[in-house]
């Protein structure tokens, strides 16, 4: 065995050292080398391979009316940008963008004013020369997201903005680019906005209604894109596509809404009232196919700010006294036959301390009245009474018996803001005044006082009555769509099969026939149709929670169905006034007689020969354009028509002229229509005229709808280059 030589291998680790301690120095060298001398040249390497991942967001659903109407929908809206330090040629490679600036920005800027009117020229040329003389951080000279229109804009005007010299280049040669945002629009204005609800805020976050309930179904799911920036191009690589938010199918018909807020604001305008709210129900199913929520704004317009329909918790006046006879029917506590007597005496009668009246009391009231009679009159005495009387010493036994029909019933509505009622217990050991049970609690609750109830839940509870005691929830949404198709369907929900006994039922429904037939609600009622119903009129404390501080509000309501025989549909509306007069008959009566009548008229089915008068012939009135195609439409209607030309409209050779309508025929004449001379349009339709204008070089605006009214330009006049002419239509 060969002895180990350690004097031969000591100097190869150390020549191995050395080296490898030049090159760590080399490296750490180079290092900051490039750190320093090369690090404007490394970062343009970077600034031109850049990899991003993009969030890409979906489109939020639609909210539909019960046919299938638009109700509020996602539009695209932009903000556009300028980026100054984009590449420096044009599409075609001719200009420097500095040179096409200096010659394009008065040009642009003038096409800018006409966009945005707001705006002048010189100020859009002010704003923009501010973007490219811009320092930025890295001492780079022109913003690289410059602001061209601080708001959004819609699409066309988007459309217009990106045709305009520079703008209409590359983004990554000309500079300009955007970012598209899904702006929430509603087709029908204001129509229900409270229940449809609305979106707010940078990131469109929903607000209220329907939107905010159902927020998670409408948003959709994200998708995400990888963005690569090559040679200052952008290649946008899709990863997971977005999944666009489900449809919503809503309850409401469009036309009932557009007729109970018309019946709403006209009667608020009549009594300058504060506040008016109106919800339509369908029987059988609770579907709300209108809820109305008009306030008058400091402004003195009527307009929906809040949704008091269901979150407007009052005490609900005489609307409740039908509640308070319920129970006591169907307990048995009063005869069935409704003829026990209850002596009223002149409008008058103390309840433990207490003075309680009649409307009529300075008029003697109403003596000896029986029970169905009390509720047809609406009088205090006579409900207060009764359940003094029967529940007085057990006043727990009454509030269940409320509980048991469905006036206390948490509806669990989907949409935010919704109070259930509030109809407490006795308790007289609290020392809480708000719920402390006095003797008279008992009395005036009977007749709707010392109650929190939301006007959703007291015509909940009339449904009920009208759906033969079946007490519905009020539905909302009746399907999710996707795509067009049915995913899901909300069925209608049963919250109590049956709040009363059949009997007890079918005497109220007929007790409240008579209310309108023969009582205080005949303002309600129809010649058309039974109407059955109750009026209300309560006082209701201020803003300040006093009866008594200032001028006297009253909250005014009518309950009811209709038709009374049939009901199909229950409504209730109520209106908030200050001072005198106020009636629940007279005037939300009304407003409920104009909703009821509107609602059957639009549910008659007439056939279209009903309206045709055999004994009249009536001739159309034929705009201008077209001969031929006129000619066509008029002898498949049987039209009689005079004309001095061959050809016919399967040929599809138009001869231009004008139409003149007389007693038995419609005569039909043509015009000169030289392709040298500007056409006579007047009297055609914008189509038309608009195609015969253009097809002769003369540019057409348009301004109003119907049949061209004048031209700017006469008919007759010599064809030159860059004309416009406008046409005024109506």
């Amino acid at each position: 065995m060969s002895k180990f030589k350690s004097d031969k291998v000591m100097p190869r680790y150390f020549a191995i050292a050395v080296v490898l301690t030049l090159v760590g120095f080399a490296v750490v060298s180079k290092a900051m080398f490039i750190m320093t001398a090369k690090k404007d040249y490394w970062t343009q390497v970077a600034d031109r391979l850049k990899r991003d991942s993009v969030s890409v967001k979906p489109t939020r659903g639609n909210i539909l009316s019960c046919d299938g109407q638009l109700m509020a929908s996602s539009l695209p809206e932009y903000k556009v940008y300028m980026d100054f330090q984009a590449g420096a040629n044009d599409s075609i490679g001719n200009h420097k963008r500095d040179s096409l600036w200096a010659v394009k920005i008065d040009s642009i800027c003038y096409e800018l004013n006409q966009i945005f009117p707001s705006k002048s020229a010189a100020e859009f040329k002010d704003h923009l020369l501010e973007g490219k003389k811009k320092v930025q951080k890295n001492g780079s000279i022109g913003a690289r997201h410059w602001a061209i229109w601080p708001r959004r804009i819609d699409y066309n005007t988007f459309c217009e903005v990106k045709k305009l010299p520079i703008f209409r280049e590359p983004v990554y040669k000309g500079g300009f680019h955007y970012e598209q945002f899904n702006s929430r629009r509603r087709p029908f204005g204001s129509l229900a906005q409270r229940t449809i609800g609305d979106m707010f805020g940078a990131k469109d976050s929903a607000k209220y209604g329907l939107e905010l309930s159902f927020d998670s179904l409408l948003r959709g799911t994200n998708g995400l894109m990888h963005r690569r920036k090559v040679l200052n191009k952008y290649m946008d690589i899709p990863v997971l596509n977005p999944i666009d938010g489900y449809d919503i199918v809503t309850t409401i018909d469009v036309s009932m809404q557009d007729l109970a807020e018309r019946a709403v604001v006209e009667e608020l305008k009549e009594i300058n009232g504060e506040m008016g709210v109106a919800i339509l129900m369908e029987v059988k199913t609770g579907d709300v196919k209108a809820i109305v929520n008009m306030q008058r704004g400091a402004d003195g317009e009527y307009r929906e700010m809040v949704n008091n329909a269901i979150s407007y918790r009052c005490e609900p006046g005489s609307v409740f006294k039908v509640a308070s006879f319920l129970v006591a029917l169907d307990d048995g506590v009063i005869p069935r036959d409704t003829n026990f007597v209850i002596h009223t005496g002149s409008g008058v009668m103390e309840m433990h301390g207490r003075p309680m009246k009649d409307h009529n009391w300075r008029r003697g009231g109403y003596q000896d009245i029986n029970v169905a009679r009390a509720l047809e009159v609406s009088s205090n005495i006579g409900v207060s009474y009764v359940i003094d009387k029967f529940y007085g010493s057990n006043p727990t036994k009454y509030v269940q018996g409320l509980y048991r029909v469905g006036i206390h019933e948490d509806l669990k509505l989907p949409l935010v803001g919704y109070h259930p009622p509030y109809i407490r217990m006795p308790d007289t050991k609290t020392t809480d005044r708000a719920k402390y049970w006095s003797k008279t609690t008992l009395p005036w609750m009977s007749i709707g006082y010392e109650t929190q109830i939301a006007p959703i839940n007291t015509v909940a509870f009339y449904n009920a009555i009208a759906n033969n005691g079946k007490m519905m929830q009020p539905r909302f949404v009746k399907q999710l769509l996707k795509d067009g198709q049915v995913v899901k369907e909300f069925e209608p929900v049963v919250l109590k099969e049956q709040i009363a006994k059949p009997q007890t039922i079918k005497m109220m429904q007929t007790i409240l026939e008579h209310v309108v037939s023969q009582g205080l609600g005949r303002k309600a009622g129809s010649k058309s149709f039974k109407v059955a119903g109750k009026t209300g009129t309560a006082q209701v404390a201020d803003q300040y929670g006093s009866y008594h501080s200032g001028t006297t509000r009253y909250w005014l309501s009518f309950a009811g169905f209709f038709p009374a025989d049939d009901p199909r549909y229950t409504c209730i509306v109520c209106l908030k006034k200050s001072g005198l007069p106020a009636s629940g008959g007279g005037m939300s009566g009304v407003v409920f007689h104009h909703i009821s009548e509107g609602v059957m008229a639009q549910n008659l089915k007439r056939s279209v020969e009903d309206a045709r008068d055999t004994s009249k012939i009536i001739m159309p009135t034929v705009k201008g354009g077209d001969m031929i195609a006129a000619n066509y439409v008029l002898d498949n209607l049987g039209v009689k028509t005079s004309h001095n030309w061959n050809g016919s409209y399967s040929e599809g050779n138009p001869v231009w002229g004008k139409a003149t309508t007389h007693p038995h025929e419609v005569v039909l004449a043509p015009v000169n229509t030289q392709k040298s001379v500007v056409p006579d349009v007047i009297g055609m339709g914008a189509r038309d005229a608009v195609y015969l204008l253009e097809n002769r070089g003369v540019k057409a605006k348009i301004r109003g709808r119907g049949k061209v009214k004048s031209q700017s330009i006469y008919s007759g006049t010599a064809v030159k280059q860059g004309m416009v002419c406008e046409l005024v239509l109506e």
